[in-house]
Protein backbone atom coordinates (compact mmCIF):
# COMPACT_ATOMS: atom_id res chain seq x y z
CA UNK A 1 0.00 0.00 0.00
CA UNK A 2 2.72 2.50 0.95
CA UNK A 3 4.58 1.86 -2.32
CA UNK A 4 1.43 2.41 -4.37
CA UNK A 5 0.71 5.69 -2.56
CA UNK A 6 4.30 6.84 -2.98
CA UNK A 7 4.04 5.98 -6.68
CA UNK A 8 0.94 8.13 -7.26
CA UNK A 9 2.07 10.93 -4.92
CA UNK A 10 5.87 11.16 -4.90
CA UNK A 11 5.63 14.65 -3.42
CA UNK A 12 3.85 13.36 -0.29
CA UNK A 13 5.41 11.94 2.84
CA UNK A 14 3.90 8.43 3.11
CA UNK A 15 4.46 6.93 6.56
CA UNK A 16 3.63 3.41 7.74
CA UNK A 17 3.18 3.67 11.50
CA UNK A 18 1.69 2.16 14.63
CA UNK A 19 2.32 5.37 16.57
CA UNK A 20 -0.95 7.05 17.63
CA UNK A 21 0.72 10.47 17.70
CA UNK A 22 1.83 10.16 14.07
CA UNK A 23 -1.70 9.15 13.04
CA UNK A 24 -3.18 12.10 14.92
CA UNK A 25 -0.87 14.51 13.09
CA UNK A 26 -1.43 13.03 9.60
CA UNK A 27 -3.29 15.07 6.99
CA UNK A 28 -4.86 11.90 5.54
CA UNK A 29 -5.16 8.38 6.92
CA UNK A 30 -5.32 4.96 5.26
CA UNK A 31 -6.42 2.00 7.38
CA UNK A 32 -5.43 -1.18 5.51
CA UNK A 33 -5.89 -3.97 8.07
CA UNK A 34 -4.06 -7.30 8.08
CA UNK A 35 -4.69 -10.84 9.22
CA UNK A 36 -8.09 -11.57 10.81
CA UNK A 37 -10.67 -9.26 12.39
CA UNK A 38 -10.18 -10.52 16.00
CA UNK A 39 -6.40 -10.03 15.75
CA UNK A 40 -6.69 -6.56 14.21
CA UNK A 41 -9.18 -5.29 16.76
CA UNK A 42 -7.08 -6.70 19.62
CA UNK A 43 -3.98 -4.99 18.23
CA UNK A 44 -5.82 -1.66 17.88
CA UNK A 45 -6.93 -1.84 21.51
CA UNK A 46 -3.57 -2.91 22.93
CA UNK A 47 -1.47 -0.33 21.07
CA UNK A 48 -3.74 2.66 21.66
CA UNK A 49 -4.42 2.90 17.94
CA UNK A 50 -8.18 2.46 18.36
CA UNK A 51 -8.66 5.97 19.72
CA UNK A 52 -6.28 7.46 17.13
CA UNK A 53 -8.22 5.81 14.27
CA UNK A 54 -11.56 6.96 15.70
CA UNK A 55 -10.18 10.51 15.98
CA UNK A 56 -8.76 10.43 12.45
CA UNK A 57 -12.03 9.45 10.79
CA UNK A 58 -13.80 12.47 12.28
CA UNK A 59 -12.10 15.28 10.44
CA UNK A 60 -9.75 14.32 7.60
CA UNK A 61 -9.74 12.24 4.41
CA UNK A 62 -9.90 8.62 5.55
CA UNK A 63 -9.56 5.51 3.38
CA UNK A 64 -10.32 2.01 4.67
CA UNK A 65 -9.11 -0.97 2.63
CA UNK A 66 -10.35 -4.59 2.88
CA UNK A 67 -10.19 -5.45 6.60
CA UNK A 68 -9.68 -1.73 7.21
CA UNK A 69 -13.15 -1.26 5.76
CA UNK A 70 -14.66 -4.11 7.76
CA UNK A 71 -13.31 -2.74 11.05
CA UNK A 72 -15.39 0.43 10.58
CA UNK A 73 -18.61 -1.56 11.10
CA UNK A 74 -20.29 -2.43 14.38
CA UNK A 75 -19.61 -6.17 14.31
CA UNK A 76 -18.26 -9.03 12.26
CA UNK A 77 -19.18 -12.71 12.09
CA UNK A 78 -15.44 -13.38 12.02
CA UNK A 79 -14.80 -14.34 15.61
CA UNK A 80 -17.48 -13.00 16.13
CA UNK A 81 -15.84 -9.65 16.87
CA UNK A 82 -17.03 -6.15 17.73
CA UNK A 83 -15.73 -3.55 15.26
CA UNK A 84 -15.14 0.16 15.73
CA UNK A 85 -18.86 0.89 15.37
CA UNK A 86 -18.29 3.91 13.12
CA UNK A 87 -20.58 2.66 10.35
CA UNK A 88 -23.91 1.01 11.26
CA UNK A 89 -24.08 -2.54 9.94
CA UNK A 90 -22.33 -5.89 10.11
CA UNK A 91 -19.74 -7.91 8.30
CA UNK A 92 -20.87 -11.38 7.22
CA UNK A 93 -19.21 -14.44 5.73
CA UNK A 94 -20.07 -15.50 2.20
CA UNK A 95 -22.89 -18.04 2.38
CA UNK A 96 -22.00 -21.45 0.93
CA UNK A 97 -25.47 -21.83 -0.57
CA UNK A 98 -24.98 -18.63 -2.62
CA UNK A 99 -21.59 -19.59 -4.04
CA UNK A 100 -22.67 -20.37 -7.60
CA UNK A 101 -21.47 -18.44 -10.64
CA UNK A 102 -23.53 -17.35 -13.64
CA UNK A 103 -22.60 -20.53 -15.52
CA UNK A 104 -23.55 -22.79 -12.61
CA UNK A 105 -19.92 -23.28 -11.51
CA UNK A 106 -19.09 -23.53 -7.80
CA UNK A 107 -17.36 -20.40 -6.47
CA UNK A 108 -14.56 -20.70 -3.93
CA UNK A 109 -14.23 -19.01 -0.56
CA UNK A 110 -12.16 -16.93 -0.05
CA UNK A 111 -13.06 -14.74 -2.99
CA UNK A 112 -9.68 -14.10 -4.60
CA UNK A 113 -9.24 -12.44 -7.95
CA UNK A 114 -10.59 -9.77 -10.27
CA UNK A 115 -14.20 -8.61 -10.31
CA UNK A 116 -16.07 -5.80 -11.96
CA UNK A 117 -17.00 -2.99 -9.59
CA UNK A 118 -20.24 -1.16 -10.34
CA UNK A 119 -20.27 2.40 -9.04
CA UNK A 120 -23.69 2.98 -7.45
CA UNK A 121 -23.29 6.71 -6.90
CA UNK A 122 -20.91 9.47 -7.92
CA UNK A 123 -17.91 10.22 -5.74
CA UNK A 124 -14.67 12.13 -6.24
CA UNK A 125 -12.67 8.95 -5.74
CA UNK A 126 -14.34 7.44 -8.84
CA UNK A 127 -13.08 10.29 -11.04
CA UNK A 128 -11.34 8.92 -14.14
CA UNK A 129 -12.36 5.31 -13.37
CA UNK A 130 -14.74 3.82 -15.97
CA UNK A 131 -17.93 2.15 -14.76
CA UNK A 132 -17.53 -1.60 -14.16
CA UNK A 133 -13.73 -1.44 -13.99
CA UNK A 134 -12.05 -4.52 -12.58
CA UNK A 135 -10.49 -4.50 -9.11
CA UNK A 136 -8.67 -7.19 -7.12
CA UNK A 137 -10.37 -8.88 -4.15
CA UNK A 138 -9.06 -11.24 -1.44
CA UNK A 139 -11.62 -11.89 1.33
CA UNK A 140 -14.12 -14.32 2.89
CA UNK A 141 -16.28 -11.69 4.62
CA UNK A 142 -18.07 -8.61 3.30
CA UNK A 143 -19.97 -5.67 4.79
CA UNK A 144 -23.73 -5.23 4.96
CA UNK A 145 -24.38 -1.57 5.80
CA UNK A 146 -27.66 -0.80 7.55
CA UNK A 147 -28.06 2.31 5.41
CA UNK A 148 -27.77 1.38 1.74
CA UNK A 149 -27.33 5.08 0.95
CA UNK A 150 -23.77 4.63 2.22
CA UNK A 151 -22.99 2.15 -0.57
CA UNK A 152 -20.73 3.62 -3.25
CA UNK A 153 -20.22 0.44 -5.30
CA UNK A 154 -21.22 -3.20 -5.56
CA UNK A 155 -19.82 -6.33 -7.11
CA UNK A 156 -21.21 -9.80 -7.70
CA UNK A 157 -19.72 -12.97 -6.28
CA UNK A 158 -22.49 -15.53 -6.00
CA UNK A 159 -24.79 -12.60 -5.28
CA UNK A 160 -24.32 -8.81 -5.26
CA UNK A 161 -22.67 -7.22 -2.23
CA UNK A 162 -21.50 -3.76 -1.21
CA UNK A 163 -17.81 -3.38 -1.99
CA UNK A 164 -17.34 0.35 -1.34
CA UNK A 165 -18.92 2.81 1.06
CA UNK A 166 -18.73 6.57 1.36
CA UNK A 167 -19.82 8.95 4.09
CA UNK A 168 -18.59 12.53 4.39
CA UNK A 169 -14.77 12.28 4.66
CA UNK A 170 -14.71 8.45 4.79
CA UNK A 171 -14.30 6.20 1.76
CA UNK A 172 -13.69 2.48 2.14
CA UNK A 173 -13.33 -0.47 -0.21
CA UNK A 174 -13.49 -4.23 0.15
CA UNK A 175 -11.16 -4.57 -2.84
CA UNK A 176 -7.45 -3.74 -2.88
CA UNK A 177 -6.72 -0.63 -4.98
CA UNK A 178 -2.98 -1.11 -4.48
CA UNK A 179 -3.24 -4.46 -6.32
CA UNK A 180 -5.69 -3.27 -8.97
CA UNK A 181 -3.37 -1.80 -11.59
CA UNK A 182 -4.53 1.32 -13.44
CA UNK A 183 -8.00 1.66 -11.86
CA UNK A 184 -6.61 1.12 -8.37
CA UNK A 185 -3.79 3.61 -8.83
CA UNK A 186 -6.33 6.15 -10.14
CA UNK A 187 -8.44 5.67 -7.01
CA UNK A 188 -5.39 6.18 -4.78
CA UNK A 189 -4.38 9.25 -6.77
CA UNK A 190 -7.90 10.62 -6.32
CA UNK A 191 -7.67 9.97 -2.59
CA UNK A 192 -4.38 11.87 -2.28
CA UNK A 193 -5.98 14.86 -4.04
CA UNK A 194 -9.23 14.65 -2.04
CA UNK A 195 -9.98 17.22 0.64
CA UNK A 196 -12.53 14.97 2.34
CA UNK A 197 -15.60 16.86 1.18
CA UNK A 198 -18.60 14.84 0.03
Amino acid sequence: MAKALAHVAPECNVVVTSDPAVIRSAAQVVLPGQSAMPDCMKSLRETGLREAVVDAQRDRPFLGICLGMQMLFAESEEGPTAGLGLIPGRVVRFRDEEMTGGGGERLKIPHMGWNRVHQTRPHRLWQGIPQDSRFYFAHSFHPVPEDQELAAASTDYGSPFTCAIARANIFATQFHPEKSQRAGLQLLSNFVAWDGSA
